[in-house]
């Protein structure tokens, strides 16, 4: 049976940046405040972290520092997806060599794929690396949107470990986990909707919010993984407006914005993403003092 990579609060980090690259400094101050506060998993070179946006280089080396300065304490999971395969084998070969002990795959983008293209897009990057695959399933950002059928036959490839559903699509996950077996794992991709995946059998998420409260996400994860779901569903509730908040402006906008106002970052993002509203800005700013992160 596959074990899964991580359970709990996985971390999707942000990437700080100075005006001429990747704020190595600054990252590592950020990993040790998310081991402190008992993140359970750092996925780096992410959505959040705005790998679109990072020279190949800068990659390879912010990946190396995470599993360096993560040192085997938690587990390390790259974003290594793109809408060429080749590349995308190539970006998780390179993750796996620098030590990570899995990669995230989004959907492939823009040319989209079917179903059956899906399959085989996910079964020949499991095929070359040595470390499990995760599915990112996000069609508001891809325009592609998996199946249940198709996490049904990417089941059965022993290196796919499970999906991190952004999908919002409850009934797909139901579907899927009907038709898939107990060791295809799901994680939630929406930090508003953890309890309530996990209440379906998912085993944790990959967060935003887990940025500037790591602890909070990390206790409503363990809450849910304990089964004592009427805690879990309280302490979601409490975050509501948190979670909200991340999300007034396209993600990483605001919380990077909001770890810069924690004195955590520089507040620099790379185009096309730009700095948030001032409107937004002064709002999110009360509730982060709301939260008690300032």
């Amino acid at each position: 049976m596959k074990q899964p990579v991580f359970t709990g609060s996985g971390v999707a980090i942000i990437t700080p940046f100075t005006n001429d690259g990747v704020d190595y400094g600054a990252l590592s101050d950020l990993l040790e405040f998310q081991l402190r506060n008992g993140t359970d998993a750092v996925i780096v070179c992410g959505t959040t972290g705005e790998a679109a946006t990072m020279s190949p280089m800068e990659r390879s080396r912010t990946i190396a520092l995470v599993v360096d300065k993560v040192g085997g304490r938690v587990p390390v999971i790259a974003g290594t997806g793109s809408n060429c395969t080749e590349t995308a084998i190539s970006q998780s070969r390179e993750a796996v060599e620098a030590g990570v002990d899995g990669v995230l795959v989004v959907t492939p983008y823009y040319n989209k794929a079917t179903q059956r293209g899906l399959v085989r897009h996910y079964q020949a990057i499991a095929d070359r690396v040595t470390k499990p695959v995760i599915l990112y399933n996000v069609p508001s950002r891809t325009g592609v949107k998996c199946t249940a059928e198709t996490y049904a036959a990417l089941a059965e490839h022993p290196n796919i470990a499970g999906v991190k559903e952004a999908s919002g699509d409850f009934a797909l996950i139901q579907r899927t986990r009907e038709l898939c077996p107990e060791d295809f794992y799901i994680w939630s991709g929406n930090d508003d909707e953890t309890a309530a995946i996990m209440l379906q059998g998912g085993v944790g998420v990959i967060s935003v919010a887990a940025n500037v409260a790591p602890e909070a996400m990390h206790r409503l994860t363990h809450a849910c993984l304990r089964g004592d779901f009427v805690t879990g569903g309280r302490l979601q509730q409490e975050l509501r407006r948190l979670c909200e908040a991340l999300f007034w402006e396209v993600n990483p906008i605001p919380v990077k914005t909001a770890l810069a106002m924690m004195g955590k970052c520089r507040e620099i993002l790379r185009l096309p993403l730009c700095e948030m509203e001032e409107s937004n800005r002064e709002r999110l700013r009360k509730v982060l003092a709301d939260y008690d992160l300032l």
